[in-house]
C-alpha cells in the first residue's frame, strides 16, 4: 500500500497529544495573552495516551495534524512533534488571521481531505469539534478522557468564541 493510499488519520495537538494545561493562566485574564500562551506551547508535555494512539494508528495509517494554532507557531509545532518521536505528517494550522470557531475551519479541512481520501478517524479533545465531525459522517475518538486536565473553561471560550485555538 503506497502512503497516498492509506487511509487518514487526523490528530489535534492541544489537550490531545500535548497538555496544555501549564499556560492556561494565560488566557484566564483580559485581555488574554496570546501571544505569551502561543509561545510557552513548545513546553506542552506530551500526553501519554494521545501520544501512544498515534504512534500505534501510524503503522496502518498516514497521520495528519489539524489544530487551530495560528501559522505563525508551525516551527515550534514541527519542532515539539518531532521531540516527542511523533510521526512525520502534514500540519494544518489556522491562518494566523482567521478567528472562527475550531469546529468550523477544522470540519472545513476534514471535508476537504474525505475528497480524495479516506479519513479513518479524528482524534480530538473540542467536543464541538468531536459532535460536528460525527454528524458529518466521521468516524471520532474523544481525547477529552485523557487530556480534560488541560482544557479549562477559559480555553473552551476562546475555541469557540474568539477562535483563537
Amino acid at each position: 500500500m503506497t502512503r497516498s493510499s492509506r487511509p487518514l488519520a487526523v490528530f489535534d495537538l492541544d489537550g490531545t497529544l500535548s497538555d496544555a494545561g501549564h499556560r492556561q493562566h494565560l488566557l484566564e485574564r483580559k485581555p488574554r495573552a496570546w501571544d505569551a500562551f502561543f509561545a510557552a506551547a513548545s513546553d506542552d508535555p506530551p500526553l501519554a495516551e494521545g501520544v501512544a494512539l498515534c504512534l500505534e494508528t501510524a503503522k496502518e495509517c498516514e497521520v495528519m495534524y489539524l489544530t487551530g494554532r495560528p501559522e505563525r507557531c508551525r516551527a515550534d509545532t514541527v519542532e515539539w512533534l518531532a521531540a516527542q518521536g511523533l510521526p512525520e505528517g502534514r500540519i494544518f494550522m489556522r491562518r494566523n488571521d482567521d478567528r472562527r470557531p475550531a469546529r468550523r475551519t477544522k470540519l472545513e479541512i476534514l471535508r476537504r481531505l474525505a475528497r480524495d481520501r479516506v479519513i479513518s478517524m479524528l482524534v480530538d479533545d473540542d467536543e464541538l469539534v468531536c459532535q460536528d465531525a460525527e454528524r458529518a459522517g466521521f468516524r471520532v475518538v474523544r481525547a477529552a478522557r485523557w487530556g480534560a486536565a488541560s482544557t479549562t473553561a477559559a480555553m473552551r471560550e476562546a475555541q469557540e468564541r474568539e477562535g483563537r485555538t
